[in-house]
This record gives structure tokens, sequence and C-alpha cells, in this order.
């Protein structure tokens, strides 16, 4: 699998000839919506058996092999080059595909409105062949320990056929918000948590659920301990019945990180209660606040650094945004919201307002300008095939258990590609 870039004069015929594969390949795979005009700058994904490298200045069959996790004797070996022969800036190298790990895929999905929409239905279907949790987002918890329930419709049937075990995702949502009032009183009322203990279970059994995944956010600090009681609690009646139990952590660099998302979430205990827990590493750049990347690379790296060091890798899945934001500039705090876009989205924004696609190889992400037939300036982070490889790299050079994605309904068919590239999807 190769990761072609764009490039100025280029066109969809030329790229697909230089790999030796078909236009149709190329436009199938990427799901490009007008081959006949390229974005400068867009990255594609070439579905051809390996890759290929063209030597940079300062490269060695020793460097370049260092880089894609191979042996120089492997690398020297399939491009019939001696170890003692010098390279040539520009000389291409085929680089044999990686040895593939495996890991686990977890996808939220979250109906909205009194019906699930054809579209999201149809998303999740085509998805669910590369995921090993699908969970439907969510099961909301009243103050009696009794559950709303969200719209299913078919995601039972589509986890069954795909082999996706189904996570029953439980929140302390309350009119559209986490509520830390709510919060505090399932982990402070033993009445209320022993409801709601038996109303999971009894439903989990109806509906097919096989993890239990516990999303509690903006919870007072002070009952951190609380959490942990209820999680320990939860954990052991869970297990009893056949089930696992996970849980959702805000995005912390150290134990002792202040703020209302943090201070309750207690890294060391969820790593020793749970089967496993998902990082919700993403929304650095969100709706409400400037633009820069939504998952830049070397926070979302801190993050897992950190709880590396209170958890094993085997149990941390890492969170990925499946979209990017739309900020109308300037950006005024308080004033108007970013809208969310899907990758593909962002790719007709540029090509349609004819703007190259910029990358930013700090953040790992990329991004653009364009100004709208209104006359305002807008700026657009997004993810690309780049973005999430550089993802990947960090689950394998780091260890983790897999990769965990908010949310199915944006089209981003790149990513589903570069998944089956890199590792084999763990299935129940």
């Amino acid at each position: 699998m190769q990761i072609h870039v764009v490039q100025a004069g280029q066109t969809i015929y030329g790229i697909a000839q230089a790999y030796g594969t078909t236009v149709q390949e190329v436009v199938t795979s990427n799901e490009i919506s007008n081959p006949n005009q390229l974005v400068v700058g867009q990255a594609l994904v070439i579905p051809i058996v390996g890759s290929f490298y063209w030597v940079q200045p300062g490269d060695s069959i020793y460097s370049i092999a260092n880089r894609f996790g191979i042996r120089y004797q492997t690398l020297a070996r399939v491009n019939n080059i001696s170890l003692d022969q010098p390279l040539v800036i520009g000389q291409r190298l085929y680089i044999p595909p990686p040895l593939k790990r495996s890991a686990e895929v977890n996808a939220y999905v979250e109906p909205t409105g009194r019906v699930v929409s054809s579209i999201l239905e149809q998303s999740t279907r085509q998805s669910a062949p590369f995921l090993t949790y699908l969970a439907p987002f969510s099961y909301q918890v009243q103050r009696d320990g009794t559950l709303k329930t969200p719209l299913l419709n078919n995601f039972p049937q589509i986890a069954r056929e795909s082999r996706a075990t189904l996570m029953m995702v439980v929140t302390n949502l309350e009119e559209g918000q986490f509520s830390d009032e709510l919060g505090r009183i399932i982990l402070t009322n033993e009445e209320v948590q022993n409801n709601l203990l038996d109303n999971i279970i009894a439903t989990a059994k109806e509906a097919g659920f096989r993890d239990i995944h516990f999303d509690m956010e903006f919870l007072p600090p002070e009952n951190r301990e609380d959490y942990n009681r209820f999680l320990m609690k939860a954990k052991e009646r869970l297990s009893g019945e056949g089930f696992l139990m996970s849980t959702a952590l805000a995005p912390k660099t150290s134990a002792e990180q202040a703020g209302a998302w943090y201070e309750a979430h207690d890294y060391k205990a969820h790593g020793e209660i749970a089967d496993f827990v998902v990082l919700m590493t993403y929304e650095w750049g969100y709706s409400g606040g400037p633009p820069m990347a939504v998952s830049p690379i070397g926070p979302v790296r801190n993050v897992v650094e950190y709880a590396l060091t209170e958890m094993p890798g085997s149990k941390i899945m890492l969170g990925q945004n499946l979209y990017g934001y739309d900020w109308t500039l300037p950006f005024i705090p308080g004033g108007q919201y970013a809208r969310a876009v899907s990758p593909q989205k962002a790719i007709d924004i540029a090509r349609i307002n004819n703007v190259p696609i910029q990358y930013d190889y700090t953040a790992q992400a990329p991004h653009f300008n364009y100004t709208d037939t209104s006359g305002n300036k807008h700026e657009v982070w997004f993810e690309d095939a780049r973005s999430i490889q550089a993802k990947f790299d960090l689950i394998k050079e780091l260890g983790l258990r897999g990769v965990s994605y908010w949310k199915l309904g944006l089209d981003f068919p790149q990513n589903w590609l570069l998944i089956s590239y890199n590792f084999n999807v763990v299935k129940s």
C-alpha cells in the first residue's frame, strides 16, 4: 500500500501508471469524486502490494531499512542491490509489505433524531468488517438507575453478521450534556447503583451486548474514589455474568492533572479494574476553539506515554477522530462554532475552491485555507492517510491494544484500507 501525495501537474492516469495499477483501482479505493480534478497536496492510497521509496539525500540502505522496520539485508536482496553499492538520489526502491500484528478496533455510532438514517446504517455496515467492537452511543443513566435506550435499529444484526462484539456504552448524559450532579448520584447512592447494574445486565442479555463500556465524564473531582469503587463493584457483577468491562478516559498527561474533565479519571485504577480503556485522544482542535489539528501527534503521544506508566499497552485503545473542522475566520472565542467535516468533504472543499492542501509535519495533520463565495475566510484541519498512518505507527511502536473511532457516518475510505494493511483485526 502506497501513500502518494499529489503534486502540481499530476493526473490520475499518470499516478496509476507510475505504480503499475489502474485508474479505476485508484479512483475506487479513494472514492475520488472528480478524477479529472485532483487537489495538489491530496493524499491518495495506492492499492499495491508493498510500496516504493525514492532515495533522498543522506539516505543509506541501513537508514531506509530502519525507517520501514525491515532488515537491511532483505531490502538489499529484494531490490538486487549490493551492500557495497552506493545509493543514487532519486533511485526507486521497493519496500516489502510489513508483517501485520493483531489489533482490536472499536467504533462508536451515534444515531440522532427519531430514526437511524440510511446513510448512517450503510456506513456502519461497510465499516463493521474492520471492527472488533461496535458501540451504539449511548445508554443514558436516569437518576433512579433506569436506562434511556439509544436507537439500535439493525446495529445488533450488523454486529452479528460481521462478528463484531456489541459494546454497550453507558453515560451520565442528561439533556444533551454530561452531568456532574447525575454522576454524583450514580457514584454515591448504593440503591441507584444496584438498580443500574440490574438494568445493565438485563438489557445487555436481551440485546446481545458483550462489553459494558462506562463513559462517565465531567464527574465531580471529589468523587474520584467513589468512581473507582463503583467500577470495582460493577466489574465483579459483570464478570460474574460473563461480560467484559471497559471505560473511556479523558486525555491526561499526569495523575495530578487539574480540571473538571480529568480529576475523577484515575488511570492507574482503571488500568487495574477494567479489561481495557479507550483514551479520548482527540479534540485539541474542537468546534468552539481556535483552528488547529484535532489530534496532533505530539499531544497524543504524551497522553499515551503517561498512560503506559499506569497500565500495560495491551489495555489501551487509542482514540481517533474520523472528522475534521472548518472554522470561519477570524476566530472569536464564544462566537461561531466550527463545522464538522469528513475527510472526503474536506478534500471536496479544497477542490471546489481550487486551493492546495498543506501538511503540518509536527502535528502530522493536513490543513488548508480558502475564501467562500460570500468573501468569508476559512481554515480547515482534517485527517488523511498520512495522519492516520502516523497514529497506526504509534500503536505499533508503543504496543497498544488497538484503536477506537469517534464516530461512524463520516466518509474516510482510506482509513479502512490502511487498517487492513497494518493489522489483523481481532474478531469475536
